[in-house]
């Protein structure tokens, strides 16, 4: 293991049916479904779910793929996958900094809902770029803290976390990071990767207004706001579909 903080583990914990399923988070799921279904390759040989936990997302890439891996740190949530997806699916454990994988073995990746547990993702992003051969795709989401939400928070001083400062946040009563488009973008780039597309991701992700319009409305405004409000990065989760170039430019 390396020296950097672990912000979360899931060792132990029911991630699925606590996060999942008890707080019916519907909505997000669907809305990464979509993205998901938009961004990732339509035929893959060897692919990986980095820090995909019990596989939440595995039916949107096991019809994909030849090859499919589930990669996170929590032994408890890798268990739950192969109890879900038996041989379908391959699993594996270990740290995301110095990734159990071998240079250029995927010809496509993702990862999903993780970024707000990385302290250094410079680290985290040349791990990715290493394990992904020349012309491979990443699909990565990122949580954005330039967020209308909590840009009104800083406005009205409930907060003290600088949305428009162009580096990651530590959210201390959330115990997770939030990184400016601006900041993650030129980490990408700085690495190698070429953005080749972006979406603006739970675009209404809001008690209220799940309550006030249902998922299903919810869903069907979400798919056209995925495309129309990436330009300005709105929603607090922002996807990015990566290519590793074939040739060093």
């Amino acid at each position: 293991m390396t020296n950097h903080d672990i912000v979360a583990d899931y060792n132990g914990y029911d991630y699925k049916k606590i996060f999942w399923e008890d707080a019916d988070r519907k909505y997000e799921d669907a809305a990464d479904r979509l993205a998901i279904k938009r961004l990732l390759p339509k035929k893959m040989k060897n692919f990986v779910d980095i820090a995909g936990g019990y596989g939440r997302l595995a039916d949107e890439y096991l019809p994909r793929a030849k090859k499919s891996t589930v990669f996170d740190y929590s032994k408890t949530e890798l268990k739950q996958a192969k109890e879900l997806y038996g041989d379908k699916i391959q699993t594996k454990a270990g740290d995301i900094y110095s990734l159990p994988f071998k240079d250029e073995e995927f010809d496509a990746l993702m990862m999903i809902r993780a970024t707000h547990h990385f302290k250094d993702m410079k680290t985290v992003i040349s791990e990715l770029y290493r394990v992904l051969e020349p012309g491979g795709i990443a699909v990565i989401e990122v949580a954005n803290k330039k967020t209308l939400p909590r840009i009104f928070r800083y406005w009205t001083k409930k907060t003290d976390v600088n949305p428009f400062k162009k580096s990651q946040s530590y959210l201390k009563d959330l115990n997770m990071y939030n990184y400016h488009p601006k900041y993650i973008e030129n980490l990408f780039k700085k690495q190698g990767f070429k953005i080749k597309k972006v979406l603006s991701v739970s675009n209404f992700r809001s008690a209220k207004l799940k309550k006030l319009f249902g998922t299903k409305n919810l869903i069907k405004l979400e798919k056209s706001a995925q495309t129309l409000l990436a330009p300005v990065r709105f929603a607090p989760s922002i996807y990015y579909q990566l290519e590793k170039p074939k040739f060093e430019e």
